[in-house]
């Protein structure tokens, strides 16, 4: 609209010679929709040959199986219904506008305009770079969010920790195949669970200490583990003991973390007495709070169990952790393999590393990073036609201004600052709008993590700044060309 608007001044001759050789007013609303509908069209094929172009990359952006299937027809239909829709939005204001004007008006070189068509204008370039400031926000809090979850510190260590399946044969000689993998070059240590590291599934309101409320339902996640499960993860003890060999009572004993002893009202918890699904024991360590669910949900009170023995009867108990030596992980790696298949043999030999998974966790996150600043320059690039168009308009409207301006004295920086000034009011304007609509949003998706960062006031300013260089370089060309036009030339316009 902005960009068709511009050209209405060069074309408003035309429309009043037309008019007055007798063109109706229908007829030249004809034309401006036909026009504005030939060039969207033109758009419609262009954008099909992009989309063929950009699918592939898409699809292995967003892991998805999209396509262009052009023997269906509501396929077709909707494509060019929207093209056409598109069309005459556009062009119904041009149209609209050109048509009705007087063309006594027009030929007398007196063409004014109204002050709600230029509010209108104005209005679409806020819009658009509202919502660009919108875009190019999100993608800072997003990038921010997704580089806060990658670098955050999870209470363990997910580098060179790996897991496999606990499965088939492996689940009675584990004993035996753990002993042989420590002997191996680039095993650090080994261990196993009942869930995986990233993912402590299984809960129970079963627990009872001493002083509890009865009334109380906690809920507590729990996980059966072997030997060695503090060292394997590297999750650090506040105080008290690991489960130890040493010890044959540890079976009736517990490791809590500190949201456990903090609900259990215990500030030091170890040699305290609790009850696990009727099974009295001790706590004998208490573990610093780490991350054994996603970072969308808060650490919630967790218990440690010892199971000494897998269990024989079945084939399946949970997963082998192994801890390599670092800079050696693929010697662990063939050295797990090799005793794998020696325990296992009829099993499939897979594994999976605990900071790769943890990677997965979030790979929606970073597809929509990737995507909202794909958008975000979508957006900008937009908005920068539509200003543009308005500083096309503005510099043809105000011509003889510029040259009276020049004659008396102004220069080539004042004129390019008065011209430039009332765009960057728009912009300024876009972002009064595009904050309070962005925090509200931004909180709303930030809410959906348990562990996420807060809205700075510099994300804000950068915003903000972004779209004040974007829309200066945009309209500086329209401004310094006018600001350099022969004076002599500007006053001579008709």
């Amino acid at each position: 609209m902005n960009l068709a608007t511009a050209r209405s001044v060069k074309r408003s001759k035309e429309v009043g010679v037309r008019k007055v050789v007798g063109a109706y007013r229908n007829s030249l609303i004809g034309q401006f929709l036909g026009e504005s509908l030939l060039i969207t069209l033109l758009s419609l094929v262009f954008s099909i040959l992009i989309v063929f172009l950009i699918l592939p990359v898409f699809n292995a952006l967003t892991e998805k199986h999209l396509s262009l299937d052009f023997s269906n027809p509501t396929f077709l239909l909707l494509l060019i219904s929207l093209a056409v829709l598109t069309g005459l939005i556009s062009g119904s204001y041009p149209a609209l506008f050109m048509s009705s004007l007087n063309p006594v008006v027009i030929l007398k070189g007196a063409l004014k305009f109204k002050a709600s068509a230029t509010y209108f204008r104005k209005g679409l370039v806020v819009l658009q770079f509202g919502l660009s400031i919108m875009l190019i926000l999100g993608t800072i809090v997003v990038y921010r969010q997704i580089q806060y979850i990658q670098t955050k510190n999870l209470g363990y260590d997910r580098e060179g920790l790996l897991y496999m399946p606990l499965e088939g044969d492996l689940a009675k000689n584990f004993q035996a195949f753990r002993l042989e993998l420590e002997r191996e070059p680039g095993i650090k240590s080994v261990t196993c669970a009942q869930s995986d590291p990233l993912e402590v599934g299984s809960s129970t309101q079963g627990v009872k200490w001493p002083g509890k409320d009865t009334t109380q339902l906690i809920l507590f996640s729990q996980n059966a583990i072997s030997y060695d499960y503090i060292k394997t993860m590297g999750i650090k003890l506040l105080a008290g003991r690991d489960f130890s060999p040493e010890f044959s009572t540890d079976t009736s004993n517990y490791l809590i973390n500190e949201a456990s002893a903090r609900k259990m009202g215990y500030k030091d918890p170890v040699g305290k007495e609790m009850t696990m699904w009727g099974k009295k024991g001790k706590i004998i360590g208490l573990m610093k709070d780490f991350h054994y669910n996603s970072l969308h949900t808060a650490i919630d009170p967790l218990i440690l169990r010892l199971e000494r023995g897998v269990n024989d009867t079945t084939n399946y108990w949970g997963s082998v952790l192994v801890r390599t030596q670092a800079g050696q992980t693929k010697q662990a790696v063939a050295s797990l393999e090799a005793s794998f298949k020696k325990f296992n043999p009829h099993f499939p030999f897979k594994y999976s590393f605990t900071d790769q998974e943890f990677a997965n966790l979030y790979k929606s996150e970073n597809t929509v990073s990737k995507l909202s600043s794909y958008f975000a320059f979508l957006a900008i690039f937009i908005s920068c036609l539509g200003l543009f168009g308005l500083a096309t308009f503005t510099a043809e409207q105000r011509t003889k201004e510029i040259g009276i301006r020049k004659v008396l004295g102004a220069s080539v920086t004042n004129l390019i600052g008065m011209l430039s000034k009332e765009f960057i009011q728009l912009v300024l304007l876009a972002a009064f709008i595009a904050f309070p609509l962005g925090w509200y949003f931004l909180s709303g998706w930030l809410e959906k993590y348990a562990y996420r960062i807060n809205l700075e006031w510099w994300y804000f300013i950068v915003a903000i700044l972004s779209a004040v260089v974007i829309a200066l370089f945009t309209v500086s060309f329209q401004s310094i060309k006018a600001a350099l036009m022969d004076p002599v030339k500007s006053l001579r316009t008709e």
